[in-house]
Formats: C-alpha cells, sequence, structure tokens
C-alpha cells in the first residue's frame, strides 16, 4: 500500500506541477500582450500611409490608426481613432501618439486645427493620383519616421513594378473599354467618378477609359447621363452596403440596364483600399484591373 500511496503521491504532485506551469505560461501571455510596444509612437490616418510605415518595416511604430487602415491585416488589431474624415481632437490626442502621419483630406478642418496645436508633431502626406505622387509619399513618410535609405528603396522597387504595370497594361485607344466606377446606388441612385478621382487615373493607368469625363469628382448623375456614357464595364468596390449591391440587382437598375455592361454582365469589384489608395501595392492594382477588364471572358 504504501508503495501505491507512493505512486500517487508522485502522479499528483507532477500533475500540480504541470498544471502551474500551465497558468503561469497563460498568465505571462496574457501580460505580454497587454503590454504596449515600447517603439509604438506613432498614429497613422488614412489607408495608404499606414501601408507605407508598414512596407517601410516600420509597423512596429504604429501606436494606433483609422478607419481606413485596413491593410496590412493586422493593423486592425490596433486602436482605431475612427474615419479620418471625422476624427475628434479627443480621440486622437487620447491615444497618446509624438508623431502623426495624416493623409491629405483628413478632417474635419476644426479637429485638425486642435490637434495641429497640441504638443504632437503632425505630417500631412500629399495625396497622389500618379507614379511620381505614390513615389512623394514615401519620401515623405520615410523622412518623418527617420528611415530615408529605405524609403529610397522602397520607392525604387515601387517605381520598378508601377512601371512595368503600366506599360503591359497599355493598348491602342479603339481597344480600350469604357468602365464607370460606380461608388455608391443609394436609394437606386448612381453615384459615380468622374475625372480627377483615384478611381479616374487607376481606369487610365490599366488601360481604360473613364466613361464619365463631364465633371471631376464624385457625383450623382441622372440615368440619362448613365445611359450616354454606354460603359462596357462596372466597376466597384467589393465591400458590403450601398457599395455591394448584387450583380441582378445592379443590372436591373433602369440607369444600367440599357448599357453595354448590362447587356454582357461585365462588372468588376476590387478591395476599396487596393484600388483606391495609391500606395505601395498600386501596380498589383493595375494588374489586377487589366486582367479583368481584358483577359478571355472577362
Amino acid at each position: 500500500m504504501k508503495s501505491c500511496d507512493s505512486g500517487n503521491g508522485r502522479f499528483t504532485g507532477l500533475w500540480v506541477a504541470m498544471f502551474g506551469a500551465f497558468i503561469a505560461l497563460t498568465v505571462s501571455a496574457q501580460q505580454s500582450a497587454e503590454i504596449p510596444n515600447p517603439h509604438a509612437d506613432v498614429l497613422s490616418i488614412g489607408g495608404s500611409v499606414t501601408e507605407i510605415v508598414a512596407a517601410l518595416g516600420q509597423q512596429h511604430r504604429l501606436k494606433a490608426r483609422d478607419t481606413t487602415s485596413s491593410y496590412p491585416p493586422d493593423v486592425t488589431n490596433l486602436p482605431d481613432v475612427g474615419y479620418m474624415r471625422s476624427l475628434s481632437p479627443e480621440g486622437v490626442l487620447s491615444v497618446g501618439p509624438s508623431l502623426i502621419l495624416s493623409e491629405e483630406g483628413a478632417g474635419p478642418p476644426e479637429a485638425l486645427e486642435v490637434i495641429r496645436e497640441a504638443d504632437v508633431d503632425f505630417v500631412e502626406v500629399p495625396d497622389a493620383l500618379t507614379p511620381e505622387g505614390i513615389l512623394r509619399k514615401i519620401e515623405i513618410i520615410g523622412d518623418a519616421l527617420g528611415v530615408p535609405d529605405r524609403a529610397d528603396g522602397l520607392a525604387a522597387e515601387v517605381e520598378t513594378a508601377l512601371s512595368a504595370a503600366v506599360t503591359d497594361a497599355d493598348r491602342p485607344e479603339t481597344d480600350k473599354k469604357r468602365v464607370l466606377f460606380v461608388l455608391s446606388t443609394q436609394g437606386g441612385k448612381i453615384n459615380a467618378s468622374g475625372t480627377g478621382t483615384a478611381a479616374d487615373a487607376l481606369i487610365r493607368m490599366a488601360g481604360g477609359v473613364n466613361a464619365i469625363t463631364d465633371y471631376d469628382g464624385y457625383k450623382q448623375i441622372t440615368d440619362e447621363a448613365v445611359g450616354l456614357a454606354a460603359p462596357d464595364v462596372i466597376l466597384m468596390m467589393d465591400r458590403g452596403g450601398d457599395h455591394g449591391v448584387a450583380d441582378d440587382e445592379l443590372f436591373d437598375m433602369p440607369a444600367i440596364r440599357l448599357t453595354p455592361a448590362a447587356q454582357t454582365r461585365s462588372v468588376v469589384r476590387m478591395d476599396g483600399l487596393l484600388m483606391l489608395g495609391f500606395g505601395p501595392r498600386t501596380a498589383d492594382a493595375v494588374r489586377m484591373l487589366n486582367d479583368a477588364l481584358y483577359s478571355q471572358g472577362g
């Protein structure tokens, strides 16, 4: 009996030790997860800005981000200060950044005024609709983060990739498809891109023709205007809500029903940030759209 009791005691002791080790490891992991990165000091506002920070190897410095920052995917684990065009000073400053990198167009203006007056370095990154503009973004962000050499290297890679993608996408004017970028279909009305937008720039870089050139920016247009635009392809973001109307519903809309795109049921859906962000992945967006427009059966 003593031998049996001794064996049970050793088993019980071993089990307790293993359980204790498991608890210790679990607590240690939880504590590590709760300890903020001591190098995190940057708030990034704007999806393309956040992408560039990560592409420069500086993602570890991100302390928070805005709602439009969704790539790389793990940045969504960071605190979210809200949509870049409707920021609050309290929300932005509450995360305690020492550097704010903000895409041009953030706001509202009165919120930015308060943020700029705080004791925080604020760097505005100009919008971009050209390859040169993307390279300028990289340069500005690299300088702000103190990694100009890395920025030079990234810029060279991006420039090479973009040049090749745009060259490969080029084709004779007579062969180019007319593309209508639909921002939303809220209330059965088409809100579409004219010129001077990221959608317009990407369509042209990818070897297409913007079907709407009568105005700048995004605007809600009439059914007649859509018909006159005669798009061969409808381009949309692939997210939900008004941006993600189903194909049957889209092509049954009076504005779309009689277009060449409806006759062939030609619609291309792409990730919004990839398509409109004009960041380091723009060459991928150019190739993806070109393939969708001109691949066999596309």
